[in-house]
């Protein structure tokens, strides 16, 4: 029987009688009116019948389980345990038996020892396969083993050891966790893991709210240990002693469960209100962010002072204070870093369009709770002065670093960061958001402002008369927050990249734009507590000075608070989503057009969604960030914020009706074609639109976009008919669709993908909770 943490101690014995009569004396016994009398009789048969368990057998293990000796009821479940390792056949039989997998359930609320240990290595052994564990996440198993767990284990000083392992045959090595606790405890645990990561959310959202909380609770302290042991630069030489069990609990394991549990725990992440982080950035002026929305949004530079207004001092809401205070609490600035470092893990990605939590688990869950990786989660750097180029500190790392071989950053390399800080480079971490739960609450109310999914936050520790990265623009507008010392800031005129698109290549910069640029250069000092925004596309570099006006020595220490507009969050994706709506409200009303259905009618709305984006890659309001699902849409006192937005809908639909050409549609996809394109792929995540809550979206199936070619086959075959259908549906769209309709489907697009950025946030924020 496969081994769960400690040796199984058997004491088998041996007898003449057949299968055949073992079977019916152990029958005979159940059905006799006093089976407790017979113990030493069907202990002899179990003996016997151990290694070749049959249908009838199988029928008797339900009592036996439950049998009022604990001997005879271990027996049983070792005789499970051992039938459902013989084959996959046998396992799934096993577990689509009710009465044995109530049996076991029956048995690990047992008050002797001997018994719950031998339930749960039957349990455990059901679980090697999928079929067994569904069938236990589908039971009341789950918070069964909570409760045991929780009543077995009763020190809060547990001790844990790591232990290298072979994890599969691919070469994978893992470090699987040892603990100094009694066996019971340590196979409940086990078990607690493998059904947790199991489960969907739906399942784990049932656990009783006691149960939940308190395992919770020993989850995240167990994990903090575990960190503790992983800094340690060689775990093997971690205390080992013979009362150490040493489990099949992965490390991976356990970060997934905190993970999965983490997104059920609605408080893990502590709110703020979208008013105090307004002020927090925009100062207490009620005209403050309607001015900045108003002349400032995607357009120029914005600076605002702390505790300053025209002039006058006025009281503004420290919201990063929470954050600064913890850092200083590890020691003076900036030797956090030794100490905050090496307890990060690396914030895995996850795509931009992934709806659904529970898919993106699946792919990254043997990587979860891994180092820092290189270049993804931690950038070590500085500009050359002289070649106005970037240097990286650690670039043998960087030249091995890719998707599919990374270079997790060793303890060694964490902890020279603080000798390449002394060598004048920049300590960049990204992900910030997902590490300290008050920069999670003000970056979700952030995005909450400009009614986008997610805000993402970086920080950078500049060493005096440094700069780090070279002269660049971003794909995404950022808040630059000054958090301690000060930074000089010089702004170029507009790029020629009028608003880049969020992924889209970003041009080089030519010596002769530099030179060029550099008369027309605003600066910005920064002192504590200042907020600089900074337009995609604004060119723009920062560096330390060696002059002090605050006694920080010279460093600066910032955030970077970036508003990433995603192609669904666009002006052309509402139009998408308005016309998306409007044309699946005129199916519903079984409204067809005329002579353009069918077919014809499905080859028009794919033109038409293959003009839109045409027209929004030349015009730059279509790249603007829509904000008609800001919070402040639902405040009375600001009409303008709807009045705005409202116009700007009509200005764009307006265009769609006049510059949707036909042939320019057709000769464009004609042109993907030709260059094995998709004039699709921007927006195929309208099918979206149709799906529930726990789906992952097949575009194909649930868009009404064709294949290219087939697209285009048709559009020649039928092109007279196709144009005119065209005609009509752009017309009859521009002058039918109804602002409010396009809102609702736009806030549900948005809802869905706001849900998933922050099941993923509390994820990852539980993974740092040490810190």
């Amino acid at each position: 029987m496969k081994k769960h943490c400690s040796k199984r101690k058997r004491n088998p014995e041996s007898d003449d009688i057949s299968d055949d009569a073992a079977f019916a004396v152990v029958l005979a016994a159940l059905s006799s009116p006093n089976p407790n009398s017979l113990r030493p009789l069907i202990k002899k048969c179990l003996n016997k019948l151990r290694n070749s368990i049959t249908d009838p057998i199988l029928s008797l293990l339900p009592a036996l389980l439950t049998f009022k000796s604990p001997t005879i009821a271990s027996r049983a479940a070792e005789m499970v345990g051992s039938a459902a390792l013989e084959s996959l056949d046998m396992n799934q039989r096993i577990s689509s038996d009710a009465g044995i997998i109530n049996g076991l359930l029956t048995a690990l609320g047992s008050s002797k020892t001997r018994l719950p240990v031998a339930a749960c290595h039957a349990l455990l052994d059901l679980c090697t396969t999928s079929v067994g564990r569904r069938r236990f996440a589908h039971s009341s198993a789950l918070p069964r083993l909570l409760f045991g767990f929780l009543q077995v284990h009763k020190s809060s000083m547990i001790s844990v050891s790591l232990c290298s392992v072979s994890v599969d045959s691919e070469g994978i090595t893992s470090l699987n966790i040892g603990f100094e606790e009694d066996e019971l405890s340590v196979l409940l645990l086990n078990a607690a893991i493998i059904l947790i990561n199991t489960c969907n959310i739906e399942q784990l959202e049932h656990i009783p709210t006691n149960l939940f909380q308190a395992f919770f609770a020993f989850l995240r302290n167990l994990w903090a240990k575990v960190r503790n042991e992983m800094l340690l630069k060689n775990p093997l030489e971690s205390k080992q002693g013979e009362n150490l069990y040493i489990s099949n609990i992965r490390i991976s394991h356990m970060a997934e469960s905190l993970f999965r549990l983490s997104i059920c725990a609605s408080h893990r992440t502590k709110p703020l209100h979208f008013h105090v982080v307004e002020r927090g950035i925009f100062g207490f002026s009620e005209s403050g962010f309607k001015d900045f929305v108003s002349n400032h949004w995607e357009v120029s530079p914005f600076l605002v002072r702390r505790g300053l207004s025209e002039g006058d001092l006025v009281e503004v809401d420290d919201i990063f204070g929470p954050f600064v205070g913890l850092l200083n609490s590890t020691g003076k600035f900036p030797s956090f870093l030794s100490s905050m470092l090496p307890k990060m893990v690396s914030c895995l990605p996850i795509s931009s369009d992934e709806l659904n939590i529970l898919t993106f688990l699946e792919e990254v869950k043997i990587k979860l709770g891994c180092p820092l990786i290189c270049q993804q989660d931690i950038r070590v750097l500085r500009t050359d002065s002289h070649l106005k180029r970037e240097v990286h500190f650690f670039q043998e790392s960087l030249n091995s670093c890719c998707i599919e071989d990374p270079h997790y950053f060793t303890i060694e390399e964490v902890l020279k960061c603080q000798e390449a800080y002394k060598e004048g480079y920049t300590i960049a971490l990204r992900g910030m958001e997902f590490r300290f739960e008050s920069l999670a609450a003000i970056a979700d109310e952030l995005a909450s402002l400009f009614g986008q999914p997610s805000v993402g936050a970086n920080m950078y520790l500049t060493p005096p008369n440094s700069q780090g990265l070279a002269r660049h623009y971003d794909d995404h507008c950022v808040f630059v927050c000054q958090l301690v010392g000060t930074k000089q800031w010089r702004l170029f005129p507009q790029s020629n990249v009028q608003l880049p698109r969020l992924y889209d290549p970003l041009d080089r910069l030519h010596g002769s734009e530099v030179q060029n640029s550099m008369a027309e250069c605003k600066q910005f000092l920064l002192r504590e507590g200042d907020i600089l925004y900074i337009p995609r596309g604004i060119l723009h570099e920062a560096c330390t000075e060696n002059i002090s006006f605050d006694g920080s020595d010279g460093y600066s220490l910032h955030l970077t608070l970036g508003i990433e507009v995603e192609p669904p969050f666009e002006w052309e994706g509402f139009i998408h989503v308005a016309f998306f709506s409007w044309n699946e409200n005129q199916k519903q009303a079984h409204n067809s057009f005329e002579s353009s259905s069918g077919i014809i009618q499905d080859i028009s709305v794919n033109l038409l969604h293959a003009a839109i984006g045409m027209i929004g890659d030349s015009d730059s309001t279509f790249r603007k960030a829509c904000l008609v699902a800001s919070v402040f849409w639902q405040s009375h006192t600001l009409n303008w914020l709807d009045l705005n937005q409202r116009v700007i809908f009509c200005q764009l639909i307006d265009k769609t009706n006049t510059e949707s050409h036909f042939l320019e549609v057709l000769r464009s996809i004609e042109l993907a074609i030709h260059k094995n394109k998709d004039p699709f792929q921007r927006i195929r995540w309208l099918g979206s639109l149709n799906l529930g809550e726990e789906s992952s979206p097949n575009h194909d199936q649930y868009m009404p976009l064709m294949g290219m070619k087939n697209l285009l086959s048709l559009c020649i075959q039928h092109k007279d008919e196709v144009e005119a259908a065209f005609q009509r549906l752009r017309s009859r769209f521009s002058s039918e669709v109804i602002f409010e309709d396009a809102i609702e489907s736009y806030k549900i697009l948005l809802e869905k993908y706001r849900k998933t950025r922050k099941q993923y946030m509390n994820g990852m924020v539980s993974l740092h909770y040490e810190l």
